[in-house]
């Protein structure tokens, strides 16, 4: 009987190996600036090696690579998702400078310390993410840091209401089924758009800034990655500082990004 993060694990295998490209704003320098701002800015990462714990498809380490990172070690635990990750680093300018390591988050080891870990999008999906998160902390040399993006619960609280009892039902179906639903959320969610330009609406601004520009396949993306997935949490502020401080990070700091999300960063001593 597969664990709860196995489980996790080859639902986004099975997500990444249909869903193998990154294009676009949903790929872009611009998107992964506002991402990490205004706690980082983009040339924080030149000439700093890095570790992008989740890699998926390469989306955040091609990011990386265009920030000027001199090396980074990409590391993804589903088999399939990891031949598609090396693939597309591979096309990639400065793909050699990638190390690809195809291990759990709590379970890769590397040669020497490094200057930064990142999570994107990931920890939220570990349901006992404090070995991943102490791993993090023994990979960084004295003053690096670690920067994770997590879903937050607050500014979440109607989506929520709509999203947890769907999720009930969406976890166990079959790809062609849910394809079907997030299709009927896609549209409903363009009409939403068109709703906010004229009522102060619950995740405006994510939508405005973030999720329209993307192409339509990407935004129809972003709707099944919280539909797929086995294990999904959002974090509360409190949650999100005590993940860091649990493993020793000190100078923890943290931004309510877009009203809908945190970014959370801190500092080995």
């Amino acid at each position: 009987m597969p664990t709860l993060d196995e489980k996790t694990i080859q639902d986004f295998d099975n997500q990444w190996t249909r869903y193998d490209d990154n294009d676009g704003w949903y790929a872009s320098l611009d998107l992964f600036s506002d991402i990490v701002f205004p706690l980082l800015h983009t040339d924080d990462f030149t000439g700093k090696s890095v570790v992008d714990i989740g890699s998926g498809t390469g989306r955040i380490v091609g990011m990386l690579l265009e920030s000027g990172a001199s090396h980074v070690y990409a590391v993804e635990p589903a088999p399939g998702a990891f031949e598609k990750l090396k693939n597309n680093v591979g096309s990639m300018e400065r793909g050699e400078d990638v190390t690809f390591l195809n291990k759990r988050g709590d379970d890769w080891t590397i040669n020497e310390p490094v200057d930064f870990v990142i999570s994107i999008g990931v920890i939220e999906f570990i349901s006992e993410p404090s070995a991943t998160v102490k791993r993090c902390y023994d990979a960084l040399k004295p003053g690096g840091e670690i920067f994770f993006w997590l879903c937050s619960y607050e500014g979440n609280e109607l989506y929520l209401a709509l999203v947890q009892p769907l999720r009930k039902v969406t976890t166990y179906l079959p790809h062609f089924v849910l394809i079907l639903i997030v299709q009927l959320l896609y549209g409903a969610l363009c009409i939403y758009r068109l709703a906010c330009k004229f009522l102060p609406l619950p995740l405006k601004q994510y939508i405005d800034k973030i999720w329209w520009p993307m192409s339509s396949n990407k935004r129809r993306l972003v709707i099944y990655d919280q539909l797929n997935p086995t294990y999904l949490k959002y974090y509360r502020k409190h949650e999100a500082i005590a993940l860091l401080e649990a493993a020793g990070f000190q100078d923890i700091e943290i931004h309510h990004r877009h009203s809908y999300s945190w970014s959370v960063k801190g500092k080995k001593s």
